[in-house]
């Protein structure tokens, strides 16, 4: 097998990339979109994050668990600040949702992109550790993305925007993965102290948004049981899918 390139991490990255497009093709067949079908999208999203956030937490804890608080709050901090930011955004419009809906849009494609960032990061990095490892990471991180794309899809699609932009909004989501892939990977020991933080600031705008945004609309339109079961069986199946990959 041979040494990696820097196109090879690249193409790799990209990959992992449009494959979180994929997670917007499950919602092709929806039917339609009732409050009750919003609640149970906001339901699933949480699970799916939850799922990433424990995740994220783990892996951040095995380089530096100092770090990965330390991005935690600062992650709980930013999202925190964007919020306040975006508040008086009634005139906010994205994908064919405006106002708040436009906002919920921003808010988890901005939490997203952080994540992917922390991704991006971690591919270049496994690459800097040889071929083999570099390849693993990619396929693993690539199914990974699938999910992911999903629960953006799952907040999208339901407030007005159609797959196609969903498909595309999950993917410019990925896209700090191939350009922060290949500086990863050039310069491996200087970012590696810095993944940590990465995955610990992803972890925690994550949180804030499960908790913050995703759970309370989604006991707006289903049981409260009803949201429990749906949330753990999303958050099961994402740390299957982690268990197997891993």
């Amino acid at each position: 097998m041979s040494d990696p390139t820097t196109l090879l991490v690249f193409i790799a990255a990209l990959i992992t990339a449009l494959a979180t497009g994929l997670g917007a093709v499950p919602l092709a067949f929806m039917r339609s979109v009732t409050p009750r079908t919003l609640a149970l999208g906001n339901a699933v999203a949480a699970g799916l994050m939850l799922a990433a956030c424990y995740s994220l937490i783990v892996e951040g804890f095995e380089f530096s668990a100092p770090r990965t608080l330390a991005g935690l709050l600062a992650g709980l901090g930013g999202i925190w600040l964007a919020k306040r930011w975006f508040q008086n955004g009634s005139d906010i419009a994205v994908a064919g949702a405006t106002g708040a809906d436009a906002m919920k849009i921003l808010l988890i494609m901005g939490v997203m992109t952080v994540h992917s960032a922390a991704e991006g990061i971690g591919v270049g990095v496994a690459y800097g550790g040889g071929r083999e490892l570099g390849d693993f990471i990619t396929i693993a991180i690539a199914l990974h993305n699938v999910p992911e794309g999903l629960a953006i899809a799952l907040v999208m699609v339901p407030r007005g925007a159609s797959i196609t932009k969903a498909a595309v909004w999950s993917v410019l989501s990925s896209l700090p993965q191939p350009l922060l892939a290949v500086p990863a990977f050039l310069f491996v020991l200087t970012f590696t102290p810095w993944l940590p933080v990465g995955l610990g600031l992803a972890a925690g705008a994550m949180l804030w948004m499960i908790f913050s945004e995703l759970i309370p609309e989604a006991t707006e339109g289903i049981e409260h049981a009803t949201m429990g079961l749906v949330v753990t069986l999303a958050f099961t199946a994402m740390l299957g899918l982690t268990l197997v990959l891993g």
